[in-house]
């Protein structure tokens, strides 16, 4: 079979089993209900019926089906589920078909010193991964920490600090990608331990549930380096807007700014990717 043969048939596949998980199309619509139910002050009744559900009562037997739990019950115990309001059934990068055409933003790499205040991150890690896909690669071995099942949860999880309303399973959600420092990690191209991480940030007072294959951390007020992109074309630009901010690193002259790049164990280093706003990389420092 030609590569591009082969190609489409794994399109086809993943459209076919992305098909079979949303058959229903009450349950597709009781996901995207979930969250005004969470959030807003509408009745039951009142969205039940702007999402097309009549009599109301349907809404509330198809959100039970879905979740386990009656609407009002939610919205007085909001517990983490697994959310999926969006299918994505094939990803250019994923299926390795690389950038279509060669569109280059003309923006450049902006690199500036913030400080973030104190928070807590809310996720799952993988001590051997390397790179974004070979990390859900590997955590779909593991039963509960596949994709889906941990990007439907964090979606759900009320109070992110950096969800900006985005249906997305991105930093426009705020759902973000992290390197956690740590000796017992992978050793990345640094020369530093870390252990890949996916998770969100979250404020230091939030004491909601902690889904049972997520880790939370608490992370003190610090100091940070950012280096950021602006909106990009995702299909066209992914690739080479990764490879300038790659390059903006480690060409970045730590000594003139006065800090140093913070190996300690435990301090993170983020990465937003939102392309419809930006991509950053923002990572930890200290004086010296």
């Amino acid at each position: 079979m030609y590569e591009w043969q082969r190609q489409i048939q794994i399109i086809i596949d993943e459209i076919d089993n992305c098909i079979k998980k949303y058959d229903d199309e009450a349950l597709t619509l009781c996901a995207l209900a979930l969250k005004e139910v969470r959030d807003s002050d509408k009745s039951i009744v009142d969205i039940a019926y702007d999402y097309g559900f009549s009599p109301h009562e349907a809404f509330t037997r198809a959100f039970k089906t879905m979740y386990g739990v009656a609407p009002s019950t939610y919205r007085k115990h909001p517990a983490p589920v697994v959310l999926r309001t969006k299918i994505n059934p094939f990803d250019r990068y994923f299926f390795g078909l690389g950038e279509i055409g060669m569109m280059k933003s003309t923006d450049d790499v902006k690199i500036y010193l913030v400080t973030i205040p104190a928070h807590k991150f809310m996720h799952i890690k993988n001590y051997e991964s390397n790179g974004y896909w070979d990390f859900w690669q590997k955590q779909s071995l593991i039963p509960g920490q596949d994709c889906e099942t941990v990007c439907g949860l964090l979606d759900s999880i009320k109070g992110k600090l950096d969800d900006e309303g985005g249906s997305e399973a991105n930093g426009g959600s705020g759902q973000i990608m992290a390197y956690l420092n740590d000796p017992a990690g992978r050793l990345c191209d640094w020369g530093i331990g870390r252990v890949e991480c996916y998770g969100v940030r979250l404020p230091m007072d939030y004491d909601g549930e902690v889904p049972q294959q997520m880790c939370m951390l608490e992370v003190p007020e610090a100091e940070y380096v950012v280096f950021e992109h602006g909106a990009f074309d995702y299909e066209q630009e992914n690739c080479s807007v990764e490879e300038k901010i790659e390059r903006a690193m480690a060409e970045y002259d730590y000594a003139e700014s006065g800090y140093c790049l913070d190996t300690t164990p435990g301090r993170l280093s983020y990465v937003y990717h939102d392309p419809e706003r930006f991509l950053k990389c923002i990572r930890p420092v200290k004086k010296g």
